[in-house]
């Protein structure tokens, strides 16, 4: 990418950034890790607007790395319920569980140990040693991209996240990451309102099934149902709206996932 179009891209974020940036949204008023990383991982694939309320409630009743790690598995799952995606509030806890156990309760500082941690992928450990530490890391995740197809990849298809990696290193301001990703991420996500649709372009892109009448359907109404309270599988089928063999399936994966557990017949979390 050559300096011009480095400057101009720049320019057109920063712009936006300074007269629409989404400045007051929560984890943006803090540089705590463990907040950070709540939010990052409650972001995936959820759209801000539905995080903002749950993200709250969350931080109220966990505000800290040790307090999330004595919680329970149900106290953490019924917490979540309306996010979707009951495995990232599991590698959350596991993941909080491992920080007070063997780090002290500290959040580690470099990729490579944030890396480490359960539930946690390239883009989540980067963003959170640029949020919260203020680190230089390339990151790439679906605003970002939508930002480089537009402006940079115009006529270009099947573009992999390693080449994106290297344009988010060229473009990113060192100064000031930090701020710079929250720019370049308000901008693409924008572009995205105004209807720019780019992403399927990416080597990586797949087109995410239908929710209503999903095997995770089944799965979030089953979850839902036990943060109630312990169930027996006719209970179960009596209140969830799927086939029983749908049911009997779904349980058996949640129970291998650990999401779940059996105990004289009766489903817990």
């Amino acid at each position: 990418m050559d300096k011009k179009k480095i400057t101009s891209v720049r320019r057109r974020v920063w712009n936006h950034y300074r007269a629409h940036g989404r400045h007051d949204l929560p984890w943006r008023t803090t540089k705590n890790p463990y907040r950070i990383l709540v939010s990052e991982i409650m972001l995936q694939q959820t759209q801000v607007s539905r995080v903002i309320p749950k993200y709250k409630e969350f931080i109220q009743q966990f505000p800290t790395v040790k307090a999330l790690a004595n919680a329970t598995s149900r106290e953490v799952l019924t917490l979540w319920q309306g996010l979707g995606y009951n495995r990232r509030a599991l590698a959350l806890h596991r993941a909080a569980r491992i920080v007070h156990d063997k780090h002290n309760g500290r959040m580690p500082r470099t990729y490579e140990a944030l890396l480490a941690l359960p539930g946690i992928g390239p883009y989540t450990a980067g963003a959170v040693c640029a949020f919260a530490y203020n680190k230089a890391v390339p990151l790439v995740e679906t605003n970002v991209r939508t930002v480089l197809f537009h402006h940079v990849l115009s006529n270009r298809a099947k573009v992999s996240d390693s080449e994106m990696l290297s344009m988010s290193k060229q473009l990113m301001d060192t100064k000031r990451p930090r701020e710079w990703y929250w720019a370049l991420m308000d901008y693409g996500a924008y572009l995205k309102a105004e209807g720019v649709r780019t992403n399927h372009r990416s080597k990586h892109y797949t087109k995410q099934s239908k929710f209503a009448g999903s095997d995770r359907e089944v799965r979030g109404a089953l979850v839902r149902t036990l943060t109630n309270g312990s169930h027996t599988q006719r209970q179960l089928q009596a209140k969830v709206k799927a086939a029983p063999e749908r049911i009997r399936t779904q349980l058996a994966r949640l129970h291998q996932e650990g999401l779940v557990q059996r105990n004289r017949g009766r489903w817990s979390l």
